[in-house]
């Protein structure tokens, strides 16, 4: 016997439907359902011409917006055109982080600050004139400042607050990018030695020959190298500056000596080789104390240093 086939429903809808009769109360309501399909279908056409024209005004409106924007908007004012607003924008940003690098920041004008108050009143000479420095010439009442600057605009809007505040104009002949050739000069040459003559008698190219009597005959309490600029090879550079200022040091007890700009390689070089980094007691930011006492009969300005071999 064969095996019996369960009876199941089958799956595929039929091709022909039968439509059960109407009833006349359907047939009454068919006419009502016309003309509600017509109202459907007029609807859907009037939204559909209504979206054209709401496309057309806001692509109006954005245009009226985009010429305001145009029009409103004053040119660049960095002497080229810039292609994209992001590209003027960190270009200005770079402008002016590079403007003010060359001031003191907060944290190492508080260093300085507080070092002279320390002092005060005492000798102090800077290297520089800058406008933070002028405030610490106040600080220092009843003692002696002196402003060594190369810059004649700077020293002509300096108004000195008392008769115990003076400004220099010196010459820096040498540039910054002398600044390899000098270092190796001072380490072959013995005229460059911390117990050779007199600085303004040196035979050494680093020595400051040319300054004014006092700052060569004055025992410094505290000297500051924050110039000439040095912003670029051909631009003064500080060698000269911080190789007379550890002079200047030596001749005195106890001095401290503040450079600054010590991120700049020049600066890092010759503070290293003059001043000595066992020397350094305080930094901040890009700022470097170091207390330098007296070694007259001294024939290297830093200790050299035993090598240990393990």
């Amino acid at each position: 016997m064969p095996p019996e086939v369960p009876h199941f429903r089958s799956i595929v809808t039929p091709l022909v439907r039968f439509s059960s009769p109407v009833s006349p109360e359907a047939q009454e309501c068919q006419p009502h359902r016309h003309k509600q399909s017509r109202g459907s279908k007029a609807m859907n056409f009037s939204r559909t011409k209504l979206i054209p024209f709401l496309v057309l005004i806001l692509s109006i409106v954005s245009v009226l917006r985009l010429v305001r924007i145009a029009v409103t908007t004053p040119p660049p004012t960095l002497g080229k055109t810039c292609s994209f607003s992001s590209t003027c924008t960190k270009f200005r940003a770079e402008t002016n982080a590079s403007a003010n690098t060359s001031g003191l920041r907060k944290k190492e004008y508080q260093l300085l600050l507080n070092l002279i108050s320390q002092k005060a009143p005492c000798n102090l000479l800077i290297f520089g004139l800058e406008p933070q420095h002028i405030s610490l010439s106040s600080i220092n009442a009843g003692g002696i400042t002196v402003f060594l600057e190369d810059d004649q605009k700077k020293i002509s809007t300096l108004k000195p607050n008392s008769n115990t505040t003076r400004v220099y104009k010196v010459d820096y002949q040498i540039p910054a990018k002398e600044a390899y050739r000098l270092l190796k000069h001072a380490r072959e040459h013995p005229d460059c030695a911390p117990s050779s003559k007199l600085l303004q008698r040196s035979k050494c190219q680093l020595a400051l020959k040319n300054l004014p009597q006092e700052v060569y005959q004055l025992k410094w309490d505290v000297v500051v190298v924050d110039g000439p600029s040095g912003n670029a090879p051909e631009e003064p550079g500080r060698m000269s500056a911080i190789y007379s200022a550890s002079m200047i040091a030596r001749n005195a007890n106890i001095t401290h000596v503040v450079v600054h700009d010590v991120d700049r390689m020049i600066e890092k070089w010759f503070s290293w080789e003059f001043l000595c980094d066992e020397n350094l007691v305080s930094s901040k930011g890009r700022l470097w104390n170091f207390r330098i006492t007296s070694q007259s009969n001294s024939t290297n300005f830093c200790p050299a240093k035993a090598i240990r071999i393990e």
